[in-house]
């Protein structure tokens, strides 16, 4: 059974910083690329920031410079690091991998909420 856990969302004034995970089972994290989202309120939901497994990134314009996904495979964990938040940052963060291998499929952790606010 595949499992996505994000942790580490919270509320946070602008200009702070939060560091969100996501703790994988049930695949081979080491071979997977791994992404994170966010759903604002109204919103769809949109790609924040991309890692593949040799260690490449991809961000959204909006929080280049600002973010940092990285990887440890050893704890079959992915990490956003989000400084210099803005309120506009304020959303559901979740973790994705579109899995290739078996057991095939598009996951999902359950969201995270984060809240950029005085």
């Amino acid at each position: 059974q595949v499992q996505l856990v994000e942790s580490g969302g919270g509320l946070v004034q602008p200009g702070g910083s939060l560091r969100l995970s996501c703790a994988a089972s049930g695949i081979i994290f080491s071979m997977s690329d791994m992404g994170w989202y966010r759903q604002a309120p109204g919103k769809q939901r949109e790609l924040v920031a991309f890692i593949t497994s040799d260690g490449r990134t991809n961000y959204a314009d909006s929080v280049k410079g600002r973010f940092t996904i990285s990887r440890d495979n050893a704890k079959n964990t992915v990490f956003l690091q989000m400084n210099k938040l803005k309120p506009e940052d304020t959303a559901v963060y979740y973790c994705n991998t579109n899995y290739v291998y078996i057991p095939r499929g598009d996951y999902w952790g359950q969201g995270t909420q984060v809240t950029v606010s005085l």
